[in-house]
């Protein structure tokens, strides 16, 4: 198992980074790297697809204890996501999401791992 973490300088106030790990959210997926484990970056809260977001609640006292977590320490693990022809897609994360979302912030770290047309649609049933 090979890892790596990507660090670059700040240019004005967005930075991220980049890592990769071989353990991976979505079976049957294609990986992001070669060594067969997802990506890890920031990614626009606007540029991911909730498609599950319908289908049931957050528990808003998990959301509260996760804005006060994110304030004080950030983020900790980082929210699942498909990326399909381009398309983000979350499916996991949703408490995660909403916290960053009320707390007004731009990001969320994302675990990236790349599927097909087919791999959605298996997560979409």
């Amino acid at each position: 198992m090979a890892n790596f973490v990507l660090r670059l300088p700040a240019t004005s106030f967005r930075s991220f980074s980049i890592s990769a790990s071989s353990n991976g959210a979505f079976p049957g997926t294609s990986s992001s790297t070669q060594n067969g484990g997802p990506v890890i970056l920031e990614l626009p809260l606007d540029k991911i697809r909730r498609p599950l977001m319908r289908t049931r609640a957050n528990d808003q006292n998990k959301v509260n204890e996760l804005m006060d977590s994110i304030k004080e320490i950030g983020l900790q693990v980082p929210i699942d996501v498909l990326e399909v022809d381009g398309v983000y897609y979350g499916f996991s994360g949703c408490h995660r999401y909403e916290a960053h979302q009320r707390l007004g912030l731009p990001t969320i770290r994302c675990k990236i791992r790349r599927g097909t047309k087919e791999t959605l649609r298996h997560h979409l049933r």
